[in-house]
């Protein structure tokens, strides 16, 4: 068997009911954890008793936590804003990332699970790893560093900039291995070859942080370089990752993944684009039902790698959508709202234009009954929701484009 056929652990052969009967008996555990440990889980789940958490319809019912209002808990209420289930003192390290939200990073062996997607990228022990992602402030380079640890990597600290000393110390390290953005990648070797230097000893990298356009990878594969992309982010950790053959991306084992329509905590049909929300199993900052504003798809179907687990298409856009309208926001998390108030309609998008410069507003809506009352109703919605006036158009039931958008600004500026 080649190292590309090895899995990382046998966790990632499960079968989907073993699985999914693991992850359920976890759930009530992580729920009570964070209600008993992190103060605010245990003002959010005041009402709820953990031990009914137990299916993914039940945790449906849990709200949704997006980044602003993390972002605000933490302001109101530095550094962690109460999300945090142990001690600021008992963290191996404090990050900050732009907004600013603070992320912890745990004493344990890879705190981030990246290992996961290092593996699948082909990292083996043995291997020297030039790791280009930063290291100050965010955590991005430490979560690369921890995982070729707990692999067993050697690990070259390059962060990004310097490219003429990276270039020498690339052709005197020879690393078999990078971790870090594709345009950085690129800038390396293109300054390599500038130079007349010796970068020939990278054989795989595990990229990400940036698109990967299949251009991009195909020169990087034509130097003889292997290229997958592991996605994941600073709060949550990796989520998802690809493989060898690369056929979509592979959910982590260690986490439950919904994808939602935007602005609301509703699952979406199988096949349709939506927002990633991520429940985590992590014991320090017990994240439950994180909205990430990324939005995906499943991809049918198992891995031909042998990996069992769901697989999604990978980054497909940005689910935390708005656009100013006459002075007033409208966001995506509106439109989910205005969806509750009626029932039978599973799926409408505002679509906002400015014809002669005047900012016009029109909810689409699917629906198999476009009577006048219904039109009536969803106008009256519109206005009370958003405070403003919109147009309402009935749609027939699968006409609106699947891709995950709710608020469409069609507006031109000449």
């Amino acid at each position: 068997m080649s190292a590309h056929g090895e899995h990382f652990d046998g966790l990632e052969l499960r079968s989907a009911d073993e699985r999914e009967k693991d992850l359920m008996a976890a759930l009530p555990n992580q729920v009570a954890h964070a209600k008993q440990h992190a103060d605010f889980f245990s003002d959010l789940y005041k009402d709820i008793d953990p031990q009914e958490i137990n299916s993914r319809e039940a945790l449906r019912e849990l709200p949704v936590i997006r980044k602003p209002e993390v972002a605000e808990a933490q302001q109101k209420n530095p550094p962690f804003g109460g999300l945090n289930a142990v001690k600021v003192t008992d963290m191996a390290h404090i990050f900050m990332s732009p907004g600013p939200i603070f992320e912890p990073d745990g004493p344990g062996t890879d705190h981030w699970r990246y290992a996961r997607a290092l593996w699948a990228a082909g990292f083996r022990s043995g291997d020297i790893v030039h790791n280009t992602l930063s290291y100050h402030l965010t955590p991005a380079g430490m979560l690369i560093e921890t995982g070729c640890r707990a692999i067993g990597c050697a690990v070259f600290p390059g962060g990004v900039g310097n490219t003429e000393m990276q270039v020498d110390a690339i052709e005197k390290l020879k690393p078999t291995a990078y971790a870090g953005t594709p345009s950085f990648l690129r800038i390396l070797l293109e300054k390599a070859d500038e130079l007349g230097r010796d970068s020939s000893s990278f054989r795989k990298a595990s990229v990400g942080a940036e698109p990967l356009p299949p251009s991009l990878r195909q020169w990087f594969e034509d130097r003889g370089i292997q290229t997958t992309q592991g996605y994941g982010t600073a709060d949550v950790g990796l989520i998802a990752y690809e493989s060898i053959p690369v056929e979509g991306m592979i959910v982590d084992e260690n986490l439950i993944l919904e994808i939602c329509r935007p602005g609301t905590g509703d699952p979406v049909e199988e096949g349709e684009v939506g927002e990633i929300v991520v429940t985590t199993f992590n014991s320090i900052y017990p994240l439950i039902r994180y909205g990430t504003g990324d939005m995906t798809a499943v991809l049918p179907g198992e891995s031909p790698c042998g990996r069992t687990n769901t697989r999604i298409k990978g980054w497909m856009g940005r689910a935390d959508q708005s656009a100013k309208v006459r002075g007033m926001f409208v966001h995506a998390k509106l439109v989910g709202e205005i969806l509750a108030r009626h029932d039978g309609i599973d799926k409408a998008r505002i679509v906002i234009t400015n014809p002669d410069n005047r900012d016009q507003m029109v909810l689409k809506a699917e629906a198999k009954s476009g009577d006048g009352a219904l039109k009536d109703a969803l106008a009256k919605s519109v206005q009370t929701v958003t405070k403003l006036r919109g147009e309402v158009e009935i749609v027939e039931p699968g006409s609106l484009p699947n891709d995950g958008i709710v608020v469409e600004d069609a507006r031109t500026f000449d």
